[in-house]
């Protein structure tokens, strides 16, 4: 559907785009994610035809977006970061506008306008002026805009910046929804929003695209070890005889706290952490010294996502973060 290759925007020596390449396939919510400054707005500006590029090629479903600018965006809908709206008037009246400007006439214009009116919920509101409208209802006439012309690629710059919770949630439930029938990628710096809705997550940090996956493999790829602490109920040399006979423990650092009770901090090599623990478990049992307490420290995605954007060295790793106690 879209593919960017070696993609790069210079503004004198400073590059805020650098040599991008990724390929958007039909059919799913992606999230581009990175913080504030790390090229997403630009990347999606120059995606859109918006902004030109030093170098490199974008095509939306095999239309070059600089070469055939008018077919290749016909397939875009486009909400900038700030929607461009005009205040003064209704979102009905905005909204025939912007469906005139990319060709719809008559029944067609009609037609589009309510559908569009009804999927993004605004019909309590499509007689108001926008100027009196609040935050959210402007964003959603935004991404109504957007999809007039029933593009096939729908692309959203930071649609939850300045909302409240609750519309925040309202605009996530909404993009969820327009990726039944669309592909969506919409930009943001916050991991729950973009775990929450997306299918695949491209992480971007000072113009480099330095991750690219599914939720679920970002969550599983660890950066380093998976972390396990244990609470025993034996002495250090007991403990420590269990523990030479279980496999894949990468480092391990015992810990008396008081008679009778040795605390355990290892870390597994193992890609899945809960075939550590079980062989733990049983490993202990077998030897009937009671595991007092289990702690799984699984990676983080919001560690990996800093440590990721802090070096800036492309890794498509990532993962998420949850402590358990067993």
């Amino acid at each position: 559907m879209i593919t960017v290759e070696h993609l790069t925007k210079c503004y004198g020596d400073f590059t805020a785009v650098d040599d991008l390449s990724f390929t958007i396939e039909e059919g799913h919510v992606y999230g581009f994610l990175g913080p504030n400054g790390a090229g997403k707005s630009t990347t999606m500006n120059i995606m859109t035809g918006c902004l030109s590029a030093t170098k490199g090629t974008v095509k939306i479903d095999g239309h070059d977006i600089f070469e055939e600018a008018k077919e290749a965006k016909r397939q875009i809908g486009y909400l900038p970061e700030q929607p461009p709206l005009y205040m003064n008037e209704t979102p009905v009246e905005y909204l025939r506008f912007v469906g005139e400007a990319k060709g719809l006439r008559g029944e067609e214009l009609n037609r589009q306008v309510e559908d569009v009116i009804q999927q993004t919920r605004i019909a309590d509101v499509k007689n108001r002026s926008i100027t009196a409208l609040s935050k959210g209802y402007r964003q959603r006439v935004g991404i109504a805009q957007a999809l007039l012309g029933n593009p096939k690629v729908i692309i959203l710059d930071e649609p939850t910046v300045g909302l409240d919770p609750i519309q925040i949630i309202e605009i996530r439930d909404l993009i969820k929804q327009l990726g039944k029938a669309h592909t969506v990628i919409f930009s943001s710096h916050i991991l729950s929003e973009v775990q929450t809705v997306c299918d695949k997550i491209l992480i971007i940090a000072k113009g480099k695209l330095i991750a690219f996956d599914d939720p679920e493999n970002l969550e599983n790829r660890l950066l380093t070890p998976n972390e396990i602490t244990l609470t025993i109920g034996s002495s250090r040399e007991k403990a420590e005889k269990i523990l030479a006979g279980v496999d894949h423990i990468a480092d391990c650092v015992l810990e008396e706290k008081e008679e009778g009770m040795v605390l355990a901090k290892l870390k597994t090599d193992r890609e899945n952490i809960y075939d550590t623990s079980r062989a733990l478990f049983f490993a202990f049992a077998q030897e009937n010294t009671p595991l007092l307490e289990m702690t799984l420290k699984k990676a983080n995605l919001e560690e990996i996502f800093l440590e990721l954007t802090e070096t800036s060295e492309p890794d498509p790793a990532g993962g998420e973060k949850e402590e358990e106690t067993a």
